[in-house]
């Protein structure tokens, strides 16, 4: 068993090498660009949240800073796990359906555009936003129906549309590995 790779960063370009679906290398430079911006914001959120309450003691606020790093944690595991599982299994030399690149390559954009909708579950009806109260807009075009079925869900389970985008990645794992 040679080792192909070092770490999360090394099996990018591995699994980009060693992959012979288009449509997974593709998802494979897609989610990284994804998962560099995604931890972008999360530090900026972190680093903001840092400043805001740098001089305000108590445990509470740590508890929230270490929220924000769970949280980036939880977006950015389900789009990194297809190319690790690809990368561990050319890495082990273990033979898998001609589906499974494609099937995880699938699921995998599918769950990058679940944390999207997911946000657009979230947006309040209102907000304020410098100092000006806002009102979302209004569901229109083809993705109307998609649109108020999101505006729909209650703000405090806006998380469950991404959770089933990460559950669709490891039932692709599982139904084609």
């Amino acid at each position: 068993m040679a080792s192909g790779y070092n770490g999360v960063f090394g099996a990018f370009p591995y699994a980009f090498r060693r992959s012979r679906s288009l449509l997974f290398k593709s998802y494979v430079v897609c989610s990284g660009l994804a998962v560099a911006l995604i931890s972008i914001f999360v530090v900026i959120a972190l680093v903001v949240l840092i400043g805001q309450t740098a001089s305000v003691q108590g445990g509470s606020l740590t508890l929230s800073r270490a929220f924000y790093i769970v949280v980036g944690l939880l977006v950015v595991l389900p789009a990194v796990a297809p190319t690790l599982a690809v990368a561990r299994r050319h890495r082990r030399g273990i033979e898998s359906s001609p589906r499974y690149e494609p099937a995880l390559a699938v699921a995998g954009y599918l769950f990058l555009l679940s944390l999207y909708l997911g946000v657009v579950a979230s947006m309040p009806e209102t907000f304020v936003l410098d100092g000006e109260t806002v009102t979302r807009p209004t569901a229109s075009g083809p993705f109307a129906p998609l649109i108020s079925l999101l505006y729909a869900i209650p703000q405090a389970l806006s998380w469950t549309v991404p959770l089933a985008g990460a559950l669709l990645v490891a039932a692709a794992h599982r139904l084609f590995g």
